[in-house]
């Protein structure tokens, strides 16, 4: 098994395609072709189905390449980490949270390519709960989280704590902050578990005595947002997802005594690289620099 292999196969199950794949890695198709057969013979298992519209991995091939991508991201870093260089250089894997990638994504990539040309990012959104699993396999490097504590396995720093809104379709609420109980007397969109939202609004609910009716759970913050403004229900989301929709009469709705702490993450057995550290740093500043409409509560030092 060579890594040159490990990369065709990577590249493939990432463009779906021999003939893209083989641009990505300035190789002919052949050359490709070869790599990712010699693979399956090795292994004994078709990696692809092979279709008129291109190439997609068999449950065995999804396997295959998350490990593969793995052990590809730990060698950049260790030649990264080894390897004189006048500047910063190697991959990192960053984990952001749905509701901030917008406000935080574009401007983390425009900076780390103008400063520092030699990082390689990997951005990553989902669930607190998926970020943190990632981080601690060692699918990401780094990642924003929600109310996660510094423990044996995971090193944070806190950034910033804000509330969380209820959102309801246009006209249903007419300003200002929500009770839990008046979002329990509607129907509710409930984001689905291992959301740590959901873990925060069940929390803050039982404390209360309050129960919600969730007519349905999902797990994409846009199908929050479109069930919400097609009236389907109401459903509950940070203030930096939802806070400029509301005033541009998208949503109505407003803050809910429930607030979440947002900080940075990463593995706390893992040594940062320099790479990791400049990452960091920038992830840091462009979340207090976002553009929130209501700027949060922010940690001091």
């Amino acid at each position: 098994m060579e890594v040159r292999q490990l990369r065709a196969v990577v590249a493939v199950a990432d463009t779906g395609s021999v003939t893209r794949a083989a641009v990505l890695l300035h190789l002919v198709q052949p050359a490709v072709t070869r790599q990712v057969h010699a693979l399956e013979e090795e292994l004994g298992v078709e990696l692809f189905v092979r279709s008129r519209t291109g190439m997609r991995p068999t449950e065995a091939g999804l396997a295959f390449v998350e490990r593969a991508r793995r052990a590809l991201t730990e060698l950049d870093r260790a030649r990264a980490e080894v390897q004189p260089s006048p500047e910063v250089g190697g991959s990192v894997a960053v984990g952001l949270l749905d509701s901030l990638t917008e406000a935080v994504a574009v401007g983390l990539v425009a900076r780390v390519r103008r400063d520092y040309p030699g990082i390689r990012l990997r951005l990553m959104t989902g669930y607190s709960g998926h970020l943190q699993e990632w981080l601690e396999s060692g699918t990401v490097e780094i990642a924003l989280l929600y109310d996660v504590t510094t423990s044996s396995s995971v090193a944070v720093r806190p950034l910033f704590e804000e509330s969380l809104w209820a959102v309801a379709p246009p006209g249903d609420w007419p300003g200002g902050p929500v009770a839990l109980t008046d979002l329990a007397a509607h129907p509710v969109v409930m984001p689905a578990p291992p959301h740590g939202l959901r873990t925060l609004l069940d929390g803050a609910c039982a404390r209360a005595g309050v129960e919600l009716d969730g007519i349905v759970e999902v797990n994409t913050m846009i199908t929050q947002k479109r069930l919400a403004a097609a009236g389907v229900g109401w459903t509950v989301l940070p203030a930096v997802a939802v806070e400029a929709d509301v005033a541009a009469g998208v949503f109505s709705g407003g803050p809910l005594p429930v607030t979440r702490s947002v900080v940075l993450a990463r593995s706390a057995g893992r040594r940062p690289s320099p790479a990791m550290e400049v990452v960091s740093r920038e992830l840091e500043r462009g979340v207090s620099h976002a553009a929130f409409s209501s700027p949060p509560r922010r940690y001091k030092d």
